[in-house]
C-alpha cells in the first residue's frame, strides 16, 4: 500500500551538551563520508561501497550501542542508522572509529525525512528501539508510531521483512499494537508471553534499558513481520 503524503511537524531537541574535541572531529571529518544526502531518491544497497547481503535500519538509535554492536558483529550487512540529536550521532562516530566499522550510513536528522525517499522494499529489517512514549494524552500525536509512519516501513520493508519495536512503557506498547491492527499489513506471531518478554537470541542490553530494569520497568519486544 502507498504511503499517505502529509507535512511532517517535529519536537524535541537536537543538541545536549557540548562535544568533546575527538567527537567534534568526528563530526566534522567522518560524518560527511558516512551521511547520506538530505535530498533525492534513496536506494539502500547503494549506499556502501560494495552491495551488501542484507541491508536493516534504526530509528532513533540514542548512543549508537545496538547499531555498532550488529554491525561489527555482521559485517556483511550494510546498516543505516537515524538520529536527531547531534550527542547519539557523535557517540555513534566514535565508536565506528574505534571498531573500524565500515557498514554503516547515517541520517543524522529526524528519520521521517528520510523514509519518503527510500527505495520501496528494500530493508530487510527495521528497528525501533525505545522512542519518545509522549506520555501526555495531548502529545500522543507525537509518537512515532502512527499510521503514516507504519506505511511507510511497510513500504520499504522487503516482503517477509522484520519490524522491530521495544518499549519499556506499557501504554506505548499498547499503542504500538493498536496501530499495527489497524493497519492490517504486519504479522504478529507471538504465542506466548515469552515471545515479547525475553529478548531475541544475542540480545546485549543498551545502557537505557539497564536503567529502565532499575526502576521497575520491564521491556517489551515486538516483532512484526511485512506480510
Amino acid at each position: 500500500m502507498n504511503a499517505p503524503e502529509r507535512t511532517w511537524r517535529f519536537y524535541g531537541r537536537r543538541k545536549g551538551r557540548p562535544l568533546k574535541p575527538r567527537q567534534r572531529r568526528l563530526m566534522e571529518e567522518l560524518l560527511p563520508r558516512l551521511a547520506i544526502d538530505d535530498d533525492g531518491p534513496v536506494d539502500p544497497a547503494g549506499l556502501f561501497e560494495q552491495r551488501p547481503e542484507r541491508v536493516e535500519m534504526e530509528i532513533g538509535f540514542g548512543g549508537g550501542e545496538h547499531l555498532a554492536r550488529l554491525a561489527a558483529a555482521r559485517p556483511e550487512t550494510g546498516f543505516i542508522g537515524c538520529e536527531p540529536f547531534i550527542d547519539g550521532v557523535a557517540k555513534l562516530l566514535v565508536a565506528i572509529e574505534e571498531k573500524g566499522l565500515s557498514n554503516i550510513r547515517l541520517f543524522a536528522d529526524d528519520a521521517r525525512h528520510l523514509l519518503p525517499r527510500v527505495t520501496a522494499a528494500s530493508l530487510d529489517a527495521l528497528y525501533l528501539l525505545y522512542p519518545d512514549p509522549w506520555p501526555k494524552t495531548r502529545h500522543h500525536k507525537r509518537r512515532f508510531v502512527n499510521q503514516q509512519t507504519l506505511a511507510h516501513i511497510h513500504r520499504l520493508l522487503k516482503p517477509g521483512g522484520l519490524f522491530f519495536f521495544a518499549s519499556d512503557i506499557d501504554d506505548y506498547v499498547r499503542w504500538t499494537l493498536m496501530h499495527i491492527r489497524r493497519h492490517g499489513g504486519f504479522e504478529w506471531r507471538a504465542q506466548r508471553a515469552a515471545d515479547w518478554k525475553d529478548p531475541p537470541p544475542g540480545w546485549r542490553s543498551t545502557r537505557y534499558e539497564q536503567k529502565a530494569l532499575r526502576e521497575g520497568r520491564p521491556p517489551t519486544y515486538l516483532r512484526f513481520y511485512k506480510r
